[in-house]
């Protein structure tokens, strides 16, 4: 299938743009989610981007580790969404940001933590997604032994061992965190719960496009007008609004 889509895409004259895409995905609700409205929110931003340059995109969803070797193998036409990195602008065309990202510290509300500097996390029990980087301080403070972390599977197996006493804080991203608790927990163990207000890291989330596939340098670039004309178009910021309008910690 690659060999295929490089052979039709050399024997255009001049930059090819495909006017259909194949993008890998990941489970992360409410921004993306294959069983989702318009395959979650940040789903639905990237298919509108493109459609504003009359591009198709057609979503397939995988596991995390999958999507990123598929796209970065040429494989598929790119990604959606992840951080930027040196390591990955040497595999992929990084588009402008598509949503920001922010990381707190959940905890019970019973069992309130304060903190300026992640040195003041040193002694409590922390958890974390496997695979999840909180930032160039956690990372190495955990890399150095000063922080203990407890790398789980899943953020929901997170949230309940915070519940439950087994970890002081579990870090998520904001949004995610909400719609994970309103989806999965009960309005008695939502009451329970709480988060520091300082962000753990705040970060812009984007599509990646493969090197390896010829033309997608220029289908970077109609990806970042369409993007910019959705959000000058107010679109963007009310799509993500009527996503997390509804959830909260309350009951």
């Amino acid at each position: 299938m690659r060999a295929l889509f490089l052979a039709i895409t050399l024997l255009c004259s001049g930059p090819c743009i495909a006017d259909a895409v194949r993008l890998t995905n990941g489970e992360w609700a409410p921004y993306l989610g294959e069983q989702l409205p318009h395959r979650g929110v940040a789903s639905r931003i990237v298919t509108e981007a493109f459609a504003l340059e009359g591009i198709e995109v057609h979503w397939e969803f995988y596991p995390w580790a999958r999507a990123l070797y598929l796209a970065e193998r040429g494989e598929r036409t790119g990604t959606a969404l992840w951080l930027r990195s040196p390591e990955r602008e040497k595999a992929f065309h990084i588009s402008e940001p598509v949503i920001e990202s922010g990381y707190y510290l959940f905890h019970r509300k019973d069992r309130p933590l304060d903190w300026r500097q992640v040195g003041d996390l040193s002694g409590l029990r922390l958890g974390g997604g496997i695979g999840y980087d909180y930032g160039k301080a956690f990372q190495r403070a955990e890399a150095s032994g000063q922080l203990q972390v407890n790398r789980l599977a899943s953020e929901e197996q997170g949230l309940r061992m915070v519940l439950a006493g087994r970890l002081d804080a579990f870090p998520m991203d904001k949004v995610v965190a909400f719609a994970l608790l309103n989806d999965r927990f009960s309005s008695a163990e939502r009451r329970q719960m709480s988060f520091h207000p300082r962000p753990l890291r705040s970060d812009s989330l984007h599509l990646m496009l493969s090197r390896e596939i010829p033309g997608n340098a220029e289908l970077m670039a109609r990806f970042n007008k369409g993007l910019a004309a959705l959000r000058d178009s107010g679109r963007t910021a009310r799509y993500l609004m009527e996503v997390q309008q509804p959830l909260s910690l309350a009951p």
